[in-house]
């Protein structure tokens, strides 16, 4: 694999890990912000305090990458490879289970 589609892979997992991080105070900041029984001045607090945290960490910048080329498009999310890489090893045999269809 070509070092940029490593690099690629790599940034994902870590944009995945700090998504994973800091879901829970998102969702509360968010929750906070959404409330309309609270005062204004802690609803803004709480969208400054959200805005504080690292942008990588919204699931909004989370990408389905393929994890034998880092491609973006065409992934199948189930087994998290382009539809290239798919037809490739199914055409082999490598993949348990799938087979060319004919009728």
């Amino acid at each position: 694999m070509e070092v940029q589609k490593e690099n690629r892979n790599i940034h994902d997992n870590q944009r995945r890990q700090l998504a994973a991080k800091f879901e829970l105070k998102r969702k509360l900041f968010k929750a906070f912000m959404r409330d309309p029984d609270l005062p204004v001045e802690v609803r803004e607090h709480q969208q400054y305090k959200l805005a504080k945290l690292p942008r990588n960490s919204s699931f909004t910048r989370l990408r389905n990458r393929c994890i034998f080329t880092g491609r973006s498009r065409g992934v199948y999310q189930f087994f998290r490879m382009s539809r290239i890489v798919f037809r490739e090893l199914a055409s082999k045999g490598a993949l348990t289970g799938i087979k060319k269809a004919s009728w």
